[in-house]
């Protein structure tokens, strides 16, 4: 089934008075949303028994948890201990995802820093492949590893980049950004043609499920020359890429993802949308 959610709490939940994110799970109940995204972005500093509350929270009021690993991921460093380092944030965040009762963790893949494309990218494909290796030894392997498309030309994540590092291991699902994909590619999703070519790819190479069960981002980005600047919210008409391009497909070829928006400060307003349009969807 098709599920709809937010990244972190929107600007509506602090207005509200509320602090805490175990009250985001009820908040987001009654707001019709099926998916909170919790983010370690900046790193993993919640303890293990404060995410097994948060996530007796969310189960009961029906709330699915899945996380992003921390920012600063880099499977392109050429130094083995960075490596493992990166190894290691992700099995933290696996950690607090299992606490949370969740199965799916975002992970930014590498930058390019000074190596040519092809270096980078060559190392990021080994070292994911030893990140496959570590989880897999560590019992971890059930969790869906869902690598994401970026939005600044120097990070690797295009769209064939992720499809090729999604092909490594079972584990390894696509998380399509699709406002990174549009902020990198200079506004290249103008309508659902666009999003059908990207869809194709992914089934060309990748096993069905993947792909009808992958991990969505969506918000409106601003872009300049080296790709992503800001995210917007969807109010915005300058930027896009606009929800309804994406809903066409979405019917088109029966996806059942997780969608998450990415609004800046309304992706609550945003996810709620983007359901109605998808629930409300004739040709």
């Amino acid at each position: 089934m098709i599920k709809f959610g937010v990244a972190g709490n929107s600007k509506s939940f602090y207005d509200e008075g509320y602090t805490a994110t175990v009250q985001a799970a009820e908040w987001c109940r009654n707001r019709g949303l099926d998916v909170f995204e919790y983010s370690f972005g900046k790193g993993v500093n919640l303890s293990i028994d404060t995410a097994g509350a948060i996530g007796k929270e969310f189960a009961r009021c029906g709330i699915e948890l899945t996380a992003h690993a921390p920012y600063f991921i880099n499977f392109a460093n050429p130094d083995p201990e960075k490596i493992e380092k990166s190894i290691q944030y992700v099995i933290s965040t696996i950690k607090r995802l299992d606490a949370f009762g969740g199965d799916r963790v975002v992970v930014h893949p590498a930058s390019q820093g000074k190596m040519s494309r092809e270096e980078a990218f060559a190392l990021t494909k080994q070292n994911v492949g030893l990140l496959a290796e570590s989880l897999r030894l560590n019992g971890l392997d059930r969790y869906k590893i869902c690598l994401e498309t970026m939005g600044k030309t120097g990070q690797i994540g295009t769209v064939d980049e992720i499809v090729e590092l999604c092909a490594i291991d079972a584990m390894f699902y696509p998380c399509m950004d699709f406002g990174h994909i549009n902020a990198r590619e200079q506004g290249i999703l103008k309508s659902a043609v666009n999003y059908n070519t990207i869809i194709q790819k992914m089934l060309d190479f990748l096993p069905k499920h993947k792909v009808f069960n992958m991990h969505v981002h969506f918000s409106k980005i601003e872009y300049g020359a080296k790709g992503e600047i800001r995210h917007l919210t969807f109010s915005d008409t300058v930027y896009g890429p606009e929800f309804d391009d994406f809903n066409e497909s979405l019917h088109l070829f029966g996806l059942e993802p997780v969608i998450i928006s990415e609004s800046d400060g309304t992706q609550a307003e945003d996810a709620a949308e983007m359901k109605r349009r998808y629930f409300s969807y004739s040709v």
